[in-house]
């Protein structure tokens, strides 16, 4: 029974519609192809643990390395951000609005892209990629025709589909039109409906509401920086996306190096004339069922005991699910050791060195699109708020202190000694680990415009 209600989860829940039907919500071809969509959804299932590779029966399981990559990243993005609005109003909603920024962008890693819309006063909501369907993008590869699927379940086979959709009128203006659509199957969006069919949707307007002056989305949009190979439109693809079959090998790895484990359980191979007798069944030692297995061993000369303990062959899958992960770093841009076991890495400094580089580069990427789509949403607020001509100034910046390799720090420093705003002492004792006075006691002779 359950088995069966986790199928119909897995297959139904959270999946997108189909390419044709958003065609024909839209009433013009979509951006998002039908393997685009495909893509979502295998990214969906694999970030929730339940890619089609999983089989608990089998014993395959997700080793949340998916979650583990998206975790990473975003920790490393957010770490030291600091983004404030010089307005009280909008600072306000924005602070209020970024308190969940962390989870829903693990979200927007795993999917591909996410949006951050603003709901009116201090109110706004994260979209996931799986929850929203671009139809065209400009010259800068945001959307500017979109539409917002949310759905409602009001009985057993009774689901009803909002969808909003924001584009631009022939002025350029900004455009925003609400649908209902009721169907008795969750996989179909079903026909248009009364949007007063659902109590929180009553008092939204159907009819199209033009915003005259509204000359950009009232949003924000954030991409995963990665070129698509799924279809190559300018949809977002998962931080993951590349790793995808890697990531299977890996949980399927993980699965025999589980099954080695419970085949080479110690056991005790028992002749049923030496366990007890109970009612005519044999029955185990009180605590020690799955140590002993009763068998007939009359045939084996005579035994009534014999041990089965085979030869464990860990080593060797614990090997292959390494080699697994460090494969799945150099993919996705982390750094060896981020999921491998540091202390197996076997690499050279300089191979090491690049791999921290590679890290530090696609986090900068992920930064600048961030800081970019937190633009836009502060822009879209104001807009909320009645403030979108007001003067206000948006400042974000990331502190990269834990990005910035070695050298590079080091650099600076030698620059900030030579513009005299640090010493050769506190150069010494930062670089060679020293107190101040064993740094200044070990400095050698050298002329004021000497560099160290």
């Amino acid at each position: 029974m359950f088995e069966g209600l986790k199928n119909w989860i897995r297959g139904v829940m959270g999946r997108m519609f189909g390419y044709t039907q958003m065609k024909s919500i839209a009433g013009t071809d979509i951006a998002m192809s039908q393997a685009m969509i495909d893509a979502i959804n295998l990214w969906h299932d694999m970030i929730n643990g339940t890619a089609p590779w999983i089989d608990e029966k089998r014993g395959i399981v997700s080793l949340r390395t998916e979650i583990g990559i998206c975790r990473e990243f975003t920790d490393i993005t957010l770490g030291e951000m600091d983004a404030s609005v010089d307005n009280e109003v909008l600072d306000a909603a924005f602070q209020y609005a970024i308190r969940d920024l962390n989870e829903n962008l693990q979200d927007g890693l795993a999917l591909g892209s996410f949006i951050i819309k603003p709901m009116g006063g201090n109110r706004s909501e994260f979209v996931t990629a799986d929850k929203f369907v671009p139809i065209s993008f400009d010259d800068s590869g945001k959307p500017n025709d979109i539409m917002f699927f949310t759905r409602k379940r009001t009985g057993q086979a009774s689901f009803y589909t909002r969808v909003e959709r924001h584009r631009f009128d022939e002025n350029g203006d900004l455009v925003i039109e609400n649908k209902c659509y009721h169907s008795s199957s969750e996989s179909a969006i079903g026909d248009i409906c009364s949007m007063s069919a659902v109590p929180e949707w009553a008092n939204i307007e159907t009819e199209p509401v033009v915003y005259p002056g509204m000359k950009q989305n009232d949003f924000g949009y954030f991409r995963v920086p990665l070129k698509n190979r799924v279809d190559g439109s300018p949809c977002g693809v998962s931080i993951f996306g590349e790793a995808s079959d890697l990531i299977k090998r890996a949980d399927i790895q993980y699965g025999r190096l589980d099954w080695e484990y419970d085949s080479a359980e110690r056991a005790i191979h028992v002749d049923e004339r030496a366990l007890r007798h109970k009612d005519g069944r044999v029955t185990m030692p009180r605590g020690r069922q799955r140590l002993y297995r009763g068998l007939n061993l009359e045939s084996n000369q005579g035994e009534l005991y014999k041990e089965y303990s085979p030869a464990m062959r860990d080593d060797a899958f614990i090997r292959g699910l390494e080699r697994a992960y460090r494969n799945i770093e150099f993919v996705v841009g982390l750094s060896y050791g981020d999921l491998s076991d540091t202390s197996n890495v076997d690499k050279t400094a300089t191979e090491i060195k690049v791999s921290k580089q590679r890290k530090y580069n696609r986090v900068n990427a992920i930064q600048e699109n961030l800081k970019e789509c937190l633009s836009d949403f502060v822009d879209a607020l104001a807009f909320y708020n009645d403030m979108y001509m007001s003067k206000y100034e948006f400042t974000c910046a990331f502190n990269d202190s834990i990005l910035t390799d070695e050298e590079t720090e080091r650099e600076q420093d030698r620059k900030d000694v030579a513009m005299g705003v640090m010493s050769l002492t506190e150069y010494r004792s930062k670089w060679y680990q020293e107190d101040e006075e064993t740094a200044a006691a070990n400095l050698p002779p050298q002329s004021s415009d000497v560099m160290p």
